[in-house]
């Protein structure tokens, strides 16, 4: 059997920000949970973010977003609840080189 041809694809710059958790998250980021998951479906709907999710152990939390620059995608999550409330004591960001097949968001 052939093998199938490679489908079109292309190498999108985004941003990824490890957000670490206080050691106390499991219990204070209750209060701030559902607006903090709103906010990221919100920007996840208008394609700012790309994915987003927390680690099981409650460590941290991964997203990736699609913005131009380091200081836009810490000013985004600076601007969240967690952040605000201490539920996240800490982001780094790196850029991220995400395979996008181009036919694709």
């Amino acid at each position: 059997m052939p093998d199938a041809p490679a489908p079109a694809f292309s190498i999108e710059t985004a941003w990824l920000v490890q957000a670490t958790y206080a050691p106390d998250a499991a219990e204070t980021r209750t209060p701030f949970r559902a607006r903090h998951l709103e906010r990221m479906a919100r920007l996840k709907a208008v394609g700012v973010v790309i994915e987003v999710g927390g680690f099981a152990d409650v460590s941290g939390s991964v997203i990736l977003l699609r913005v131009r620059t380091e200081a836009e995608a810490l000013e985004i999550c600076r601007q969240d609840v967690y952040m605000q409330n201490g539920v996240w004591v800490e982001l780094r960001a790196r850029a991220f080189g995400r395979v996008r097949l181009d036919d694709a968001v």
